[in-house]
């Protein structure tokens, strides 16, 4: 990793957007912040259940920066599915356009968009609508400062999207947005199942499917 850049020239910070379907892994690379150097913002994507057109997943946002927090209205989370999924229902987010979900005559997904911009749910969410770590509007703090509210995560059960580690396919294109920076993201690369442990410390669970792969995001930052 390449730290050392003119400061004439355009800062970043790392970001570890790490996307588990099962475990996709996203690390970072060609970053440097003065102030934290190896901060880092991961996201991972745990596939922990199959539906009977796909999956439910859980996505973690860990800041891992020691200084930046992420300031409201927060983050904004985007990808491009690499096949025809559509999200069936999302706990502790939402996506802000269903997209033409015309060919479902049934029940209607949640969104139908090829390419979803997902946002945090905000504080006073219903508590049947919430899981542990979401729900608040997008804000994040530093790992380093507060690393017990440094984290964001949601839940999401994916349709039309494979059953089995064969089909299941990673989403492309990530970008993740927040107040001051922009992100870009690169190739995926593979990474270990998530294991989870539950609030009482007295049953650990893990992501139910193999190792798929992972991409490299960097956050930018102007010197000026």
């Amino acid at each position: 990793m390449k730290f050392f850049r003119s400061l004439s020239k355009l800062n970043a910070t790392n970001v570890l957007l790490v996307v588990l379907l099962s475990s996709f892994c996203f690390s970072s690379t060609d970053a440097y912040d003065a102030l934290d150097p190896n901060g880092n913002i991961t996201i991972k994507w745990d596939v922990i259940s199959w539906t009977p057109d796909g999956y439910v997943a859980v996505v973690t946002i860990y800041n891992f920066q020691q200084y930046r927090h992420i300031q409201p209205p927060g983050w904004t989370l985007k990808w491009t599915w690499a096949k025809d999924e559509v999200i069936w229902n999302m706990t502790g987010s939402q996506a802000i356009e269903r997209g033409n979900c015309s060919k479902f005559k049934g029940d209607i997904p949640h969104c139908c968009k090829k390419d979803p911009t997902i946002i945090d749910l905000l504080p006073n969410t219903p508590l049947n609508q919430q899981i542990a770590n979401c729900c608040k509007g997008g804000v994040v703090n530093s790992w380093g400062q507060n690393p017990a509210s440094a984290v964001s995560s949601f839940q999401l059960s994916v349709g039309s999207a494979g059953t089995s580690n064969k089909t299941v396919r990673v989403p492309k294109n990530f970008t993740l947005k927040a107040p001051g920076p922009g992100y870009a993201c690169g190739p995926a690369k593979v990474v270990k199942q998530t294991k989870f442990i539950t609030p009482d410390g007295r049953r650990v669970t893990q992501a139910m499917s193999k190792l798929i792969g992972s991409t490299t995001c960097v956050i930018q930052y102007s010197s000026g």
